[in-house]
């Protein structure tokens, strides 16, 4: 378990005094938490998703392929 300190505008945190008891805080910030993250991880899968089953794309990056391994045999030569 990790203490983390935020800051958070003193409305907030009145409210936030106000309507959550003390022992069930971190409880529920920590689950709002772990739902924020697994939006952005669902929306970053997604984008990766689209990235990878983008076909005019995925034909440019293949164009590219005769590129890969450019310089590098020189390099495998050279002395440091």
């Amino acid at each position: 378990m990790h203490k983390i300190l935020i800051s958070i505008p003193d409305n907030l945190a009145y409210r936030l005094r106000a309507v959550i008891p003390p022992r069930s805080r971190s409880k529920i910030i920590s689950h709002l938490i772990a739902e924020e993250i697994d939006r952005r991880e669902s929306d970053l899968y997604a984008c990766a998703l689209s990235v990878e089953n983008d076909e005019a794309l995925n034909k440019e990056m293949k164009a590219w392929d005769i590129t890969i391994g450019d310089g590098l045999e020189e390099l495998k030569h050279e002395s440091w």
